[in-house]
């Protein structure tokens, strides 16, 4: 047997750290590949980067850039927040875990992003490379956790190719349909010495970082097609989607609305993208259509429609009211980056491409052919749809000027609808993101309305303001939530606050789980007694994390208020009393609404 020596010891850690476990010391002096990735991501705009404490390494050479860690409490609320940043800012956002339960973590706010087409970069720890395949501590096969949760995953085993994998990642990300990316590297390849790489090219449609990179259209002749379409259709109809706001083509719609006079409506993820104020503007439309719903008494001319142009749009269940809102005898025509998505629920006029760059050059086409016809739309669809919004004021008026306690939804929204100036507005996903798009009417195309219905995971809505105020700090940014989601995310409260993050978070508190209740009744005629909560003091815990807070039960008192929280320079809390069983005009649960009567 041979005894080693403390300097043969001394070889082997120096000559092989990783086989020492992953508590050896690292060196990151001079130029490392951690550098390598940094100095990429700080050329692609990033100057917020989401994560607890690993990979340290790319912390510390971030901090030495000026780039900020933001510590998330948990991952998953992390991811939102990453989610929520890309969103209001239109690049990419960074976040990192370490191995194993971190890891997993991620993968549900990444689910979100992968359906809700938002990019980011995970850059995921590793074991160190010598460890692999022998139970390291929290090993995991990352590959397959993240197969089905992000459009590109790659491994960084080579050192001297940290910043070719990291500017391909941003690049994969943010082109084509954008979605969440992976990165894996090991600590030990992160504190590796490399060469110093030439600078990233600035050579897409949008600066490097930002999204989308591209921005492609179809040739001339499928541009004439729907040209030609919106000149010979007799009731012409625009469905805008999320992908609208993700090309920044809000502005190239309302021209092709305005320019060729045609009636438009968003799904929930489209809302923002038009000036709902507008004559032809129908609103959101889908499966929330039923009594109290702005677009309710707009169902005939969508049903009638003769011609249904989708804008980035995924046409899912919600959207078209499982898939029987539109009439099968209209012409469709589809625009969409994604050739997959095109034709995938109703047969259509292929528009493959940039809804932005696609809008303005059908717009183009269309000028001096299409004013005379559009003036004639306007004069005949004009009255009919006054009439509209005049019915839907007189149905909702009984609910929105409701005056008992708790308060009814519609008058909370009623409230909200009142704040003055330039509002980004958050919801969490089920019953709050419906009321936040239904009853806050937007009157600027591009205002954006962030709601997780991507993959609809409740707890998401504080996390993902939390990022969008990150993005946006001279907007206000105001966050509805109920009870039920707001107990997933209490947590990020003192994230907001240690941060210097202030938004207003309006909580609708029912005690209940309402779309549960009125899922579960709908099929069983009874509902579980889990849908019920026990009474939650929201103030106290807001004030237990540095926050301010208050609970209110009256329109006067939510008016004071919000208009107190406009002005805090920490988080701020209002606990809305809310009356239970009141849900949103979902046309599945009409039987179950009680009218209430002026």
């Amino acid at each position: 047997m041979v005894n080693a020596t403390q300097s043969d010891l001394k070889s082997a850690a120096a000559a092989e750290p990783s086989q020492m476990g992953s508590w050896v010391r690292q060196n990151l002096s001079g130029y490392r590949a951690v550098h390598a990735i940094v100095d990429t991501l700080h050329a692609a705009g990033v100057r917020e980067i989401f994560g607890q404490s690993c990979p340290t390494a790319v912390f510390l050479a971030a901090q030495a850039l000026g780039i900020r860690q933001i510590g998330y409490r948990t991952e998953n609320a992390g991811a939102a927040m990453a989610d929520g940043f890309a969103r209001a800012s239109r690049r990419i956002a960074v976040i990192t875990a370490q191995n194993g339960p971190a890891a997993a973590l991620l993968a549900a706010g990444m689910s979100e992003a992968f359906k809700a087409s938002v990019p980011m970069l995970a850059i995921v720890q590793e074991v160190p490379r010598a460890n692999a395949d022998r139970n390291a501590f929290q090993e995991l096969d990352h590959e397959r956790l993240f197969s089905a949760c992000a459009k590109w995953v790659r491994r960084i085993d080579v050192p001297a190719r940290a910043a070719e994998y990291t500017e391909r990642a941003i690049r994969v990300a943010t082109s084509g349909r954008p979605g969440p990316v992976v990165l894996l590297v090991s600590p030990d390849i992160l504190t590796a010495s490399c060469e110093r790489g030439s600078a990233v090219p600035q050579d897409g449609d949008e600066p490097f970082g930002h999204f989308p990179l591209d921005r492609p259209i179809s040739a001339r002749t499928r541009l004439e097609k729907l040209a030609a379409a919106l000149l010979q259709a007799k009731r012409p109809l625009i469905v805008a989607g999320g992908g609208v706001h993700l090309s920044g083509a809000s502005e190239a719609l309302s021209r092709l609305q305005r320019l060729a006079g045609v009636p438009t409506a968003t799904t929930n993820m489209g809302k923002g993208a038009i000036d709902e104020s507008h004559p032809l503007s129908i609103g959101v439309i889908g499966n929330t259509m039923g009594s109290r719903s702005p677009a309710r008494f707009f169902g005939p001319y969508v049903r009638d429609a003769d011609l249904i142009v989708f804008v980035g749009t995924r046409t899912n269940e919600n959207g078209t009211a499982s898939w029987t809102l539109f009439p099968k005898s209209a012409t469709y025509v589809q625009i969409d980056v994604d050739p997959e998505e095109i034709g995938r629920n109703y047969p259509a006029i292929r528009l493959l491409g940039d809804a932005a760059a696609t809008l303005d050059a059908v717009c183009d086409l269309l000028v001096g052919r299409v004013e005379r016809l559009a003036s004639q739309r306007l004069a005949e669809l004009a009255p009919a749809f006054d009439e509209a919004r005049t019915d839907h004021a007189k149905e909702i008026a009984p609910y929105a000027h409701a005056a008992n306690a708790p308060m009814r939804p519609e008058r909370i929204l009623g409230e909200m609808a009142r704040l003055d100036g330039d509002i980004l507005w958050v919801a969490d996903a089920s019953y709050a993101s419906i009321w936040l798009v239904q009853y806050i009417r937007c009157t600027k195309p591009g205002t954006r309305f962030l709601t997780p219905r991507g993959l609809a995971g409740l707890g998401w809505g504080v996390p993902m303001a939390i990022g969008a105020k990150l993005a946006r700090p001279g907007e206000r940014v105001v966050c509805l939530t109920g009870d039920g989601g707001f107990a997933h995310c209490w947590a990020e409260l003192e994230t907001a606050k240690r941060h210097g993050i202030p938004l207003t978070v309006v909580v609708l508190n029912n005690g209940e789980l309402g779309f549960q209740i009125n899922a579960e009744e709908s099929r069983f005629d009874t509902h579980t007694d889990v849908c019920h909560f026990g009474p939650i003091d929201h103030v106290a815990i807001a004030r237990a994390c540095g926050c301010e807070a208050r609970a209110v039960q009256t329109a006067d008192e939510l008016r004071r208020a919000l208009n107190d929280a406009a002005s805090s320079k920490a988080p701020f809390v209002i606990d809305v009393k809310t009356e239970p069983g009141a849900f949103p005009p979902l046309t599945a649960f009409e039987s179950q609404l009680v009218p209430i009567r002026e």
